[in-house]
């Protein structure tokens, strides 16, 4: 039963200590269709854990192999943790639905309230747990826009580990502040690529002026991980075990909605590599898969980066050096490379397999977003409801917005879910130039993708349609 009696529900809803998570959700467990399974490059046949614990840590493999357990137990020392920084709030857009003059009602999760700014932190404490737990000395990785980094430099502080972090040129330039953060919290950040690595000298030899992309972050890292005694590699999104971690930001969501007898009809996320996504919609669309529930879903990503909206459904590379797993998923070729005016994160040539699957199955919906559009919902929002929001939630919020719009037409009164799952301010830069009227959409041609795509690995059973 729906509860929309405004005055019973508060602007901001927080969970008592008790009513928090003590575990994650795996989507797969409940899904019919499962995700492939990772491709050993070399082989074609599936990553075996004793492949993959070679790069990552040994806990995190077993998370990332296993589609059949619904929920794992949450480490006490995470847990411990996680009260640092949550419960986050959910909260009732009221300001936002007078402005629009929308009978909609609209909440949002706003995981921006640590220092890291972002949700990214959700995750990076559970990695950096089990790298600590396993003996390691330190780990690696990369950052686009730099909150995954910066979240896993103050992981790896708290637990004492070195933290290497290689982040997207462009991002290095544009965001000194947040690499200084990173910095701040002990990490060692090197622009991205760059001629510390192999991979990194390669790329540079064949593109000199490039401004990076997460795939070449990610080859660095992932090369400087296997190079090193007592490293490990992690990742921010796209794997499963990161949506597994994320799944705190769904289940508290649904439990603090729950405690109103609200349901949500319309929920929404930014889509990069998917773990903002999979965090919210977790435990809703565990719902939807056992039946029990139905909610209509909505990705959004940037129109310069449209993995699901014009990408192709095949196993690549998850790197542009061509070293890490091969994934099936969603994906523009690992040779893509966004535009340098393309502002934020939400960068990744693919998504995540987890999302691809459900994607492909119908179960979700996608939709891209042009910046100028995204800038000028994010500063509607802010000066409406007084949060400056990170430009990749601000896909989420334009079109929550859009959704809200159409209610305004229609008459009805669609309850409107989404994820602000980061702050802006350390992305000043861009602002800025959205303020000077300096921003300009790019919307890679056919031309520009068919680059992209021409490097997807071919092989039987992996035609691109």
């Amino acid at each position: 039963m729906r509860n929309d009696n405004n005055k019973n529900i508060p602007y901001k809803i927080y969970l008592e200590e008790h009513e928090m998570p003590k575990q994650w959700y795996n989507m797969r467990a409940d899904m019919k269709n499962k995700p492939a399974p990772l491709l050993n490059p070399g082989t074609l046949k599936p990553m075996t854990a004793e492949e993959l614990e070679g790069v990552f840590c040994k806990e995190l493999v077993a998370q990332e192999l296993d589609d059949t357990t619904a929920y794992f137990d949450i480490p006490q020392e995470i847990q411990e943790y996680y009260k640092t920084v949550r419960p986050s709030p959910l909260v009732r857009a009221y300001h936002l639905e007078k402005a629009l003059g929308t009978p909609a009602k609209i909440y949002y999760k706003f995981e921006g309230n640590n220092t890291s700014g972002s949700h990214k932190l959700n995750s990076a404490i559970a990695q950096a747990y089990y790298a600590k737990k396993q003996g390691l000395k330190g780990v690696t990785t990369e950052t686009g826009a730099g909150q995954w980094g910066t979240a896993l430099s103050m992981a790896c502080a708290y637990f004492g580990l070195d933290c290497k972090v290689y982040m997207v040129k462009v991002s290095y330039e544009q965001k000194p502040f947040r690499r200084e953060v990173m910095r701040t919290y002990g990490a060692d950040v090197t622009p991205s690529p760059s001629d510390t690595t192999e991979v990194g000298r390669k790329i540079l030899k064949e593109f000199p002026e490039t401004t990076g992309s997460l795939g070449c972050a990610i080859s660095e890292a992932v090369e400087a991980a296997v190079t090193r005694e007592g490293y490990r590699y992690v990742l921010g999104s796209v794997l499963a075990q990161v949506l597994l971690h994320q799944s705190v930001i769904g289940l508290e969501t649904k439990t603090a909605l729950d405690k109103y007898g609200i349901k949500p009809d319309v929920i929404i996320g930014c889509a990069g590599g998917g773990s903002n996504l999979g965090g919210l919609i977790a435990p809703f669309m565990g719902e939807k898969l056992r039946g029990e529930a139905d909610y209509k879903f909505i990705a959004v990503e940037p129109a310069s980066c449209p993995s699901l909206t014009r990408g192709k459904y095949v196993y690549d590379f998850c790197d542009t050096g061509k070293v890490c797993p091969m994934a099936k998923m969603y994906t523009l070729g690992s040779g893509f490379i966004p535009a340098p005016n393309h502002a934020g994160g939400l960068r990744y040539h693919g998504m995540s397999s987890v999302l691809s699957q459900l994607y492909d199955d119908g179960l979700m919906e996608a939709r891209s977003a042009e910046q100028t559009a995204v800038f000028k919902a994010a500063e509607q929002f802010a000066r409406i409801e007084g949060i400056l929001p990170a430009p990749e939630s601000s896909h989420a919020i334009k079109v929550a917005m859009d959704e809200a719009l159409k209610c305004k037409e229609t008459g009805e009164e669609k309850t409107i879910l989404f994820g602000l799952t980061g702050t802006g301010y350390f992305d000043l830069v861009a602002y800025e130039r959205f303020n000077n009227g300096q921003m300009s959409d790019y919307i890679p041609n056919d031309e520009d993708l068919k680059k992209g795509f021409d490097g997807i690995p071919q092989f039987p059973g992996n035609e691109i349609k």
